[in-house]
């Protein structure tokens, strides 16, 4: 058993939380969402910094919705932090340990290995104040994990950092994470922290779970308008589905009649109900001309902007009254001229790449 959120519910004045949820043990889970959705007031619920109003907070089979937070046996990193100043790096790492009344030789041994295992060694009598971003961090991780927690709750712990120390610090979260097998949530609002070290995505929305699942999942299917936009670049054409045939797949119309695409069949899609034809920038090839090629699947639009970005070109274009996007990956045969605004370019798009969500 891991953690399971029964009927939790959470009222503010303008603002509500309403969330299910169960995590595996050993599982780390990603809170993923826009600033005020709900992710930090999620884990100060499981935490105990905050009550719930209503429902049951479950850690390995014990409901700890009414215990206090020091009593919950859980491991918290704030995004600042919270390192205590006037005190060096083993004094820190061992105040949980001492709270404990642990003997001296027991505590002296676990700060050395939350050392070792933050790749520390040497800085017990570092003083805070001395220490680099990536230093305190790393202090914070193995404070919070010193008294061996059932539950780690990552606060947005690489908020303040820069890019490449946020990219390997990150990695090295995960990998302690596998490494002790410990149960981790790990709020985040970047995308691809999120989709590059969680075991599953849970993605918030004004206090609500939009979706659950595996980062490809939550990539490549969202369920809704919501999760398409959050992650990442995407197209999203108005359709309506035509014509349904588990031999031929799907064939569905633009909104303005003017484009036709067919897809492979799926369950679950009705005729003549509309949906969002979606699909990634990635997803798509320019071609020079569509001689021998399908009508399906097949845009023709000019450019309304070109953006380089050293390995690939991003390009949309506007094609029948929808703003398409289209990468072009370093190496394609297509010139800078090509990719001019106001010329006309043609893309087809991979029709196994494309998911419906409903409109």
């Amino acid at each position: 058993m891991g953690v399971k959120l029964v009927e939790i519910k959470k009222r503010f004045e303008n603002f509500n939380i309403d969330v299910n949820l169960n995590i595996k043990k050993g599982e780390l889970i990603t809170l993923l969402g826009p600033s005020g959705c709900g992710k930090t007031t999620t884990i100060q619920l499981i935490s105990g910094i905050i009550n719930q109003d209503n429902g049951s907070i479950i850690i390995n089979d014990k409901n700890v919705g009414n215990i206090p937070i020091w009593l919950r046996n859980i491991g918290i990193v704030f995004q600042d932090y919270a390192l205590f100043p006037h005190m060096n790096v083993y004094d820190n790492i061992s105040y949980g340990l001492k709270a404990r009344k642990l003997r001296k030789s027991d505590i002296s041994n676990k700060v050395s290995e939350m050392l070792d295992l933050v790749h520390l060694n040497g800085y017990e009598k570092r003083n805070i104040e001395s220490l680099s971003g990536g230093e305190r961090q790393r202090t914070a991780l193995a404070r919070a994990l010193a008294p061996s927690p059932e539950l780690l709750l990552l606060d947005e712990p690489l908020s303040a950092l820069d890019t490449r120390l946020r990219t390997i610090l990150r990695r090295e979260i995960r990998n302690i994470q596998q490494k002790l097998g410990i149960t981790t949530i790990y709020v985040t609002h970047d995308q691809d922290e999120a989709l590059s070290i969680s075991d599953r995505i849970v993605l918030l929305n004004k206090g609500r779970i939009e979706q659950i699942g595996t980062p490809w999942d939550i990539y490549n299917k969202p369920v809704s308008k919501f999760s398409a936009d959050f992650l990442g670049d995407s197209n999203k054409i108005p359709c309506v589905a035509e014509n349904i045939s588990t031999t031929k797949g799907i064939v569905l119309r633009s909104m303005d009649t003017k484009l036709q695409f067919r897809l492979p069949y799926r369950e679950g899609i009705s005729q003549g109900e509309k949906y969002l034809l979606f699909f990634r920038p990635q997803d798509t090839r320019v071609i020079q001309n569509n001689k021998n090629v399908s009508a399906e699947n097949i845009i023709k639009g000019e450019i309304v902007s070109s953006e380089y970005f050293g390995r690939y070109r991003t390009v949309k274009l506007n094609c029948s009254s929808n703003i398409v996007s289209t990468e072009i990956h370093e190496g394609s045969n297509e010139v800078s001229e090509t990719f001019k605004n106001g010329n006309i370019i043609t893309v087809a798009i991979d029709p196994d790449k494309c998911w419906l969500i409903e409109n």
